[in-house]
């Protein structure tokens, strides 16, 4: 019967891409004789073409690439709906490819991202601005540093940057306190979430089949296949990973792409046949965002401090409807285990008296914050590949000439700049492994 209902996904016309995998397999149920029912010791099995793990803005990109080159997709997201995870819970700004070493995924994809999604924006109307950015030192010490972080941008090939001086600075934002600065005008902001919306219904348009509140709990190889175990996310709830969970459905994918974020890593270590050793061990950091109340917008231009270790440091973001926000911190999570990133069991709640961080940072930049002004806003997590004072590692996209398993494709550490690389990801995802 599970079989039955997949074929259908598969074949089904635009407005029912959207079913849910299992809700169909309930009401197909219904009007299925006891005679045709799946045994309760037998699994459906289907073949299918491209599976996507993960409705993020990463793998909404990646199923709408790949099936505008022809192929039939299939996203599974246990969640809900899509883009419920980091990409909702991120600052929404779009990066120029500053930060990032030469070379590297982050700095090639960011850079061909932006451009990719300036062009994506201005096509299909998605609500975006070009702010501007100022990324400020402000104390001497912190001027080497600032440097630095030009040089990079330089060699990334980032067009537009410029170092100038605090006064120059502060005639820009007069709200501001800098002894230099580096202008970077092609940062900007988008609304992640239409972003996101039309490149689910382009998907759709093309072919693609969003399959939500169901989860890939694991999958192992049967020949020269891989084979994907599926289950309604419900019946995760209260499974503890003491107890077998048997899988409702098992896929046969030609190409199978992990863009589960969060929950990439976890997953890969489910896969039966795929060595532990590929797979990068998993850290986390929690993020929270404060929003400004009752006071005027006091910058234009989104306001950066020099890095910290874990994140780009407490900085001034703007929303499309001119609200000012301060974040994200860096609060590393320590003993999360694989069941808990499997599940996106986090802790998402943003306590007020976290702000008594957030008033020091950024008062050496906005002098002028008033006490009580801060109020708390969301808070996300990064899926990042290096710990505490450790380097950061670059995006890791893995194909067979890693693990040795044809098809499969892993997408682990895609944090920021994440949003901004998703077309670029997309797209050469679908280039190379197609």
């Amino acid at each position: 019967m599970l079989k039955k209902t997949i074929q259908t996904l598969v074949r089904c016309d635009v407005h029912m891409k959207r079913n849910h995998l299992f809700g169909n397999c309930v009401r197909n149920i219904n009007s299925t004789s006891q005679n045709d029912r799946t045994t309760s010791y037998s699994v459906p099995r289907e073949k299918v073409d491209c599976v996507v793990i993960g409705a993020g803005v990463v793998g909404i990109a990646v199923a709408r690439a790949m099936a505008l080159k022809g192929r039939e997709v299939i996203v599974i997201e246990s969640a809900p709906s899509f883009g419920t995870g980091t990409s909702s819970r991120n600052s929404e700004v779009v990066h120029a490819g500053i930060y990032y070493p030469r070379d590297s995924l982050k700095a090639i994809f960011c850079v061909k991202g932006r451009e990719m999604l300036y062009e994506y924006c201005s096509k299909h109307d998605i609500p975006h601005e070009q702010t501007g950015k100022l990324i400020v030192a402000t104390r001497s010490s912190e001027i080497p540093k600032l440097n630095e972080i030009l040089n990079h941008g330089i060699r990334n090939g980032v067009d537009g940057l410029k170092v100038i001086d605090g006064v120059d600075a502060m005639k820009m934002e007069p709200e501001l306190q800098c002894v230099k600065a580096i202008l970077s005008p092609l940062s900007g902001i988008v609304d992640s979430h239409s972003l996101m919306l039309s490149l689910v219904g382009e998907a759709e348009n093309h072919g693609t089949t969003f399959t939500y509140n169901s989860t890939v709990i694991g999958g192992h190889i049967e020949g020269n296949e891989i084979c994907l175990h599926i289950s309604e996310t419900k019946n995760l709830k209260e499974w503890n990973d003491t107890s077998i969970l048997q899988p409702e459905l098992l896929l046969f994918p030609k190409l199978v792409v992990n863009s589960a974020g969060l929950s990439a890593p976890a997953l890969a270590k489910r896969f039966t046949g795929l060595q532990n050793r590929v797979i990068p061990p998993a850290y986390y950091a929690r993020g929270c965002y404060f929003t400004l109340s009752n006071t005027k917008a006091p910058f234009k231009h989104l306001i950066y401090p020099i890095p910290e270790d874990g994140g780009l440091g407490v900085h001034v973001t703007l929303d499309l409807n001119g609200q000012v926000k301060f974040g994200p911190d860096v609060e590393w999570i320590d003993g999360v285990d694989d069941i808990s990133s499997f599940q996106n069991k986090f802790d998402y709640s943003v306590h007020a008296n976290r702000a008594e961080k957030f008033y020091p940072e950024i008062r050496k930049y906005y002098p002028n914050l008033k006490d009580g002004s801060l109020e708390p806003g969301y808070s996300g997590i990064r899926p990042k590949l290096s710990g505490p004072y450790q380097s950061p590692i670059d995006f890791v996209l893995q194909g067979e000439d890693i693990h040795g398993i044809p098809g499969l494709i892993n997408l682990f550490g895609i944090e920021s700049p994440g949003l901004t690389s998703s077309l670029a990801i997309a797209d050469f995802v679908s280039t190379k492994f197609l």
